[in-house]
């Protein structure tokens, strides 16, 4: 069994990947128009689907990446261009005019479904960052009760996740229609930098192999 000193970094190194309190506002932006009912059911299910895919990767995460022939900075830049893409649409607002309506506009279980599982759940909950560190983290905790341990310390980092965004509902009230729209397009740079940078990374870490 691990030690505590040993749990306690990988809880922080995890946390600190995730970044909860960064997500926040992009949970915000990417549930726009969407009521409590429908956010809830995106909080929870974007939670399982990040909790569930660095669960597998950190039981069998190298197993899985050396079976396809991928490596963890070719997984960067794949990430990165994802990302890319979301910020993209968010600084454009490539969708404006159904989002203008968008009170009038039912929200579809698919749409809710999709929403939570890209980009909430991959690559922004579980990308690139978090899932190299788990990966990593992994190879220190050899035996049953120590992947254990690592599984239940991804438990608790999504855990806060989930309550990081049921308490982000709450700031869409205060922030209303002018906010939510700057906030969307501010954030949009800032996921385009953030993006460019897991590519360079990734470039960087591919060129030094």
């Amino acid at each position: 069994m691990p030690s505590f000193d040993s749990l306690f970094n990988a809880f922080v190194t995890i946390l600190v990947t995730i970044d909860p309190p960064g997500l926040a506002p992009l949970f915000l932006a990417v549930t726009r128009g969407m009521n409590r009912e429908e956010r809830q059911q995106v909080s929870v299910r974007a939670s399982v689907i990040g909790f569930l895919v660095m669960a597998l990767f950190a039981v069998a995460g190298a197993s899985i990446l050396s079976v396809f022939g991928i490596t963890l900075p070719a997984f960067r830049v794949a990430g990165g261009f994802l990302l890319f893409f979301i910020a993209f649409e968010m600084v454009f607002e490539r969708r404006q005019d159904r989002k203008e309506k968008i009170g009038d506009v039912a929200i579809t279980k698919d749409m809710i479904h999709n929403i939570a599982a890209f980009p909430l759940a991959i690559p922004l909950i579980a990308g690139p960052g978090a899932i190299s560190a788990t990966v990593l983290l992994s190879g220190h905790f050899d035996g049953f009760a120590a992947q254990a341990a690592l599984v239940g310390i991804i438990f608790v980092c999504l855990a806060i996740t989930y309550l990081v965004f049921v308490l982000a509902e709450r700031i869409d009230r205060i922030l209303g229609q002018t906010g939510r729209s700057i906030l969307t397009r501010l954030l949009g740079v800032i996921l385009a930098a953030l993006a460019v940078q897991f590519v360079a990374d990734g470039i960087k870490a591919l060129m030094a192999a």
